[in-house]
């Protein structure tokens, strides 16, 4: 029985990781790292190795309590989409009672990250949680859920240079880099949903590619990712970033440009690409060059 039970529990973890696409946490995570190291760069006290581990920690089980909520508070939106339909929410691979569990530890681990940061990252760790939980409820009564999820996106520049700092002083760059990866990744999820675009009209799902139509949608992201570059731009100026930001910017245009050009309203069959493709490419290599030129220049 014990053998059986011990086989059992690491199919569950796995399958609870899987529910929450823990390898997500790639994108958000580097431009936390980012703005952490820009603000220890700014101190002159060398690197925080303890706070970058409680960053880690606190920005991956937000990231796990968020997914885990949404998961569970979408399972029946889920279950009538084609594309959502084999999620484990759904098929019954991971229970509820099993995710809402993930979901809590989750959340006291985010909190318990941001006790031992400091005061100010404790007192402001709910406010941080609100968007989070906002957002599964937000296509429900707005065609623009896609910003909310930028707001809860943003938070996490922005908790990373109040984890090392412990104050607002000074924390500018991190204010627009926040806001940058927040419309980053709410450009990119309008170009998600529009695979969902029947369906979301069908069962009253709210997006902007459903209310709007997928070429609109597609502009609207389009505009959006303009202005995250300019705003990328700004936070390389605040944070005094020299030649090898300039370059790693310059080659995530590419990759800009690219997923907007493979996704048209005639063809959306290479969303997916564009996601993982990329998004993981701007975010790694934005993050890599900024510690070249914060290192090196």
């Amino acid at each position: 029985m014990t053998a059986v039970a011990s086989e059992e529990r690491p199919g569950r973890i796995r399958a609870f990781l899987k529910l929450v696409a823990i390898e997500h946490s790639v994108f958000a995570l580097p431009f936390a790292y980012l703005s952490a190291f820009v603000a220890m760069d700014r101190d002159g006290s060398g690197v925080h190795w303890v706070d970058l581990l409680l960053v880690t920690v606190a920005m991956v089980s937000g990231r796990t309590f968020a997914m885990a909520a949404n998961r569970i508070l979408d399972r029946r939106i889920d279950a009538q989409n084609p594309r959502t339909q084999n999620r484990e929410l759904v098929t019954g691979a991971v229970s509820v009672r099993t995710a809402w569990t993930g979901a809590v530890v989750s959340l006291v681990i985010l909190f318990v990250a941001a006790a031992l940061l400091n005061p100010l990252c404790l007192v402001l760790s709910p406010l941080a949680v609100i968007p989070l939980v906002v957002y599964p409820y937000a296509k429900r009564f707005t065609n623009f859920p896609h910003y909310i999820l930028a707001l809860a996106q943003a938070v996490a520049p922005v908790g990373a240079w109040l984890a090392i700092t412990g104050t607002f002083d000074g924390s500018g760059p991190a204010w627009v880099l926040g806001v940058a990866v927040g419309l980053w990744i709410g450009g990119f999820d309008i170009i998600y949903a529009c695979q969902d675009v029947e369906v979301d009209r069908r069962i009253g799902v709210h997006s902007t590619p459903a209310r709007f139509g997928v070429r609109t949608a597609l502009h609207i992201s389009t505009a959006t990712h303009v202005v995250t570059f300019a705003l990328f731009v700004w936070f390389g100026q605040l944070a005094g970033l020299g030649w090898l930001w300039w370059l790693g910017l310059a080659m995530t245009a590419v990759a800009f440009a690219y997923q907007h050009v493979v996704v048209t309203p005639q063809d959306l069959s290479k969303v997916n690409r564009a996601f993982f493709t990329a998004n993981g490419f701007v975010a790694i290599a934005l993050f890599l060059f900024a510690l070249l030129d914060l290192v090196l220049l």
